[in-house]
């Protein structure tokens, strides 16, 4: 057979080889959506949410108010929030090899973390830096994050407390109640480059403060049946744009939530 029969056979199957793949992908993605929406809901405020500025998105998601249909995260996404973990599994390797002493988890397999409020506010972290060759403050809470190139260059330019205040909240939250007030050691890694960022930050005792306080709010709000202030005076503000709870929040008013 020539090559060029062979190649022309190939291409005469390419719709039937892509209806095969278009229905490969439909299977996985279905399966994605299935394996989130099988996780158990967070019962608990998470450090690495109370950094946003809207309360009562915060609030909704302890109580637990489904989000938006429309709204929901997309398999991608999902995807993409996966492939963060893998990328944090990776950096968490390439420090310890090159002499961290870097630790994530306790002799009996847990993740580091705090829990207060009869564990209605709760932390993870990803790990604690006891040691090292390089001449810094031990130990320092590690942070770890991956960004597309464009956020990544932010990282770089601006620092996290600027570009994103979420994250430096969740620093100054880890940093407050696990005792770590050495400077963290907050590191991005570039998803489109593999280039790897890395900021010392020093503890904000003044947000840790604050954001300890917005959560106390909020399970206060809870506790008497309240729904707390929206973050704007319209639906079309950026933020709730692209919030989960736009429809409930905004279209169908309070009397849709349950407390």
């Amino acid at each position: 057979m020539s090559l060029t029969k062979l190649i022309w056979q190939t291409s005469g199957s390419n719709t039937k080889t892509n209806d095969v793949c278009d229905k490969i992908l439909s299977v996985i993605d279905n399966s994605i959506q299935e394996q989130n929406n099988k996780k158990e809901k967070r019962k608990y405020l998470g450090a690495s949410s109370l950094g946003d500025p809207c309360s009562r998105k915060i609030q909704y998601r302890y109580m637990g108010v489904e989000p938006d249909a429309k709204n929901q995260f997309s398999s991608k996404v999902l995807r993409i929030f996966e492939f963060g973990h893998v990328i944090e599994d990776m950096a968490h390797g390439w420090l310890y090899n090159a002499g961290f002493d870097l630790k994530s988890s306790d002799k009996n397999g847990k993740q580091y973390g705090f829990s207060i409020a009869d564990d209605k506010i709760k932390g993870h972290i990803d790990g604690v830096i006891c040691g090292g060759s390089v001449d810094m403050e031990y130990p320092a809470l590690w942070e770890c994050k991956s960004a597309n190139d464009k956020s990544f260059n932010e990282f770089v330019r601006k620092g996290v407390s600027e570009v994103n205040p979420i994250y430096a909240a969740q620093i100054a939250l880890y940093q407050a109640y696990m005792d770590l007030s050495n400077p963290a050691l907050f590191t991005v890694v570039n998803k489109n480059t593999c280039d790897i960022y890395f900021e010392l930050v020093p503890f904000n005792k003044m947000l840790a403060q604050q954001v300890s306080d917005k959560a106390v709010d909020i399970l206060k709000a809870v506790e008497h049946n309240e729904i707390l202030p929206r973050i704007a005076v319209n639906s079309d503000y950026f933020a709730c744009k692209r919030c989960e709870f736009r429809k409930k929040c905004w279209e169908l008013g309070n009397e849709s939530i349950t407390i």
